[in-house]
């Protein structure tokens, strides 16, 4: 069982590495992060770009372009469009997020014609690792769905579900993240929460899923004995699922700026992982989001 970040770069050096299609790699911290997942044998990257700006950024990272294959684009939606189908021609197994907005990004994915689509709600995994929790935690989903309903609940539980299972977990533990424990009809979050936990679909997964929960109920031992709070997998929660983007990205925030957590994120329902990193995140975030979007490229059957 992979439990940890370290854990996730490990599996990806010793695995099969993974193509990666990178689309508008034409972005210092994008080829920093990629050199570096070339030189750990993580992944090998196709580049897909302004060829001058790639070629030139390389250099500044110490490395011959010529050892590079590097594919021109032009505009935003070109890139993309390029990246996506060498991911779709089966000549990467996984997408990465360059230097264009993650809208151009999505509606290449998306194409109908030559996209990655697939009949799988897509959604944001963040995987997070902290001093002050004892073991890995998914948090979704904070990025691609805003206000889900609640059959994308199901489908964001599921595919958080199926990240740890590709990481080798036997039984997990998921949380639906509420403001309170009670079930208030006036709150339809609350409602929903306690809908999902007393599904039978969870137990494909082995999976416990409980909620309504307070964020304290889901990840304290000690929290749930003061509170008097019983049930199945309570204070040792392996997933986060929150009612809202807004929750998920405070949430992930907290953790990354005041506990200084580790972290990896990972878009999932396509036919391939797709990673998205951010200019603010970390060279170790970056380098663990690209390990991760290896393993499961390879682990996870994604169509």
């Amino acid at each position: 069982m992979i439990n940890s970040i370290n854990g996730i770069l490990e599996a990806a050096k010793g695995g099969t590495t993974g193509v990666i299609a990178v689309a508008a790699a034409h972005d210092q911290p994008v080829i920093e992060a990629v050199v570096a997942a070339r030189k750990e044998g993580i992944a090998i990257p196709l580049l897909v770009g302004h060829v001058d700006k790639i070629e030139a950024m390389l250099r500044d990272e110490g490395e011959n372009p010529a050892d590079y294959e590097i594919i021109a684009g032009d505009t935003d939606a070109d890139c993309a469009a390029k990246a996506v189908a060498l991911c779709a021609e089966g000549k990467a197994n996984f997408l990465m997020k360059g230097i264009l907005g993650t809208a151009d990004l999505m509606r290449a994915v998306f194409n109908k014609e030559c996209g990655l689509r697939t009949s799988h709600l897509t959604t944001h995994c963040m995987i997070y690792e902290c001093d002050a929790y004892e073991k890995m935690l998914v948090l979704t989903d904070g990025g691609v769905n805003t206000f889900p309903d609640f059959d994308k609940k199901v489908e964001i539980l599921e595919n958080a579900a199926m990240v740890l299972q590709a990481l080798g977990y036997a039984s997990i533990n998921a949380s639906c993240i509420c403001g309170a424990e009670q079930v208030n009809p006036k709150i339809q979050s609350t409602v929903e929460a306690d809908e999902l936990s007393k599904m039978d679909r969870w137990q494909k997964y082995n999976m416990n899923v409980i909620g309504p929960v307070a964020l304290d109920l889901a990840v304290s031992k000690e929290a749930c004995h003061h509170k008097g709070f019983h049930a199945p997998g309570a204070g040792e929660a392996d997933i986060l699922m929150v009612p809202n983007y807004e929750v998920g990205n405070g949430i992930g925030k907290a953790l990354t700026m005041f506990a200084n957590a580790r972290n990896a994120g990972i878009i999932l329902g396509a036919k391939v992982p797709i990673v998205l990193v951010s200019r603010a995140d970390s060279a170790d975030s970056k380098l663990a989001s690209i390990a991760l979007g290896s393993v499961l490229s390879a682990r996870m059957k994604l169509d």
